[in-house]
């Protein structure tokens, strides 16, 4: 029998899932969580541990841990780094343990784990081995979204949209709206993926903080063959 795969576009929708559980959640934030945690870990860092506010990110840091922290793209000043995947190309990050706390990203690891059997950490630089991952699993899929404060936003939805349509040459079945949409977007923007996001609201905010590299590295496709997943309280690779 053929899996089920949705799409939930913001993190207000997630109570309206209608997969029963449990089922593998896959957490998507381009800009920028889910970027930099499959660069972190590709570049050579033990593990994260997804914090939700900055107080428990000041306590990891009490104890000694590495911290990479922001709120609306802004680096509190008791962090180590930030949370761009380039704060993460640094020898004094490499085979570290980082308390990791974003706006969106980190808040939807922690919405997803009561319900999940696994969580998958999902990103452009990944995108094939994830799909090649989620479709070894024997689960129904949930792509979710991190959006922006409960908002749908392009990066995300465009994400999805690609990772469906990777995991349509697989055995998934789809009776889900929001998979399709995000799917047929994906096929009109995939032509020129740089130029169609620069629409987007979230690269508008964080356009004095981004550099354009650091958005093309953000939209490079499979750069990466890792997959992360969250084992306990800690992100690292399967």
């Amino acid at each position: 029998m053929s899996k089920e795969l949705e799409v939930c576009l913001s993190p207000k929708l997630f109570d309206e899932v209608k997969l029963d559980s449990p089922y593998t959640t896959v957490i998507i934030d381009i800009f920028r969580a889910t970027t930099s945690i499959v660069a972190a870990l590709g570049a050579g860092v033990k593990e994260i541990i997804p914090v939700l506010g900055l107080e428990e990110a000041r306590k990891y840091k009490d104890k000694g841990y590495v911290v990479a922290a922001e709120r609306e793209g802004i680096v509190p000043d008791f962090a180590d780094i930030g949370n761009s995947a380039f704060d993460f190309f640094t020898p004094k990050v490499k085979g570290s343990s980082v308390a990791y706390s974003t706006t969106n990203g980190t808040k939807i690891v922690h919405m997803a784990s009561d319900k999940s059997d696994d969580i998958v950490i999902a990103s452009f630089l990944n995108l094939k081995a994830v799909a090649k991952y989620l479709a070894k699993q024997n689960q129904n899929i949930l792509l979710f979204c991190a959006g922006y404060k409960n908002s749908v936003n392009l990066e995300d939805t465009l994400f999805a949209g690609a990772l469906v349509e990777e995991l349509l040459r697989y055995d998934f079945s789809i009776h889900c709206d929001s998979a399709w949409a995000s799917h047929d977007l994906w096929q009109f923007a995939k032509s020129d993926l740089l130029a169609y996001i620069d629409k987007s609201s979230h690269r508008y905010r964080l356009r004095h903080l981004v550099s354009q590299e650091l958005v093309e590295y953000t939209f490079k496709l499979n750069e990466l063959d890792i997959v992360p997943v969250l084992n306990g309280n800690r992100i690292v690779l399967v």
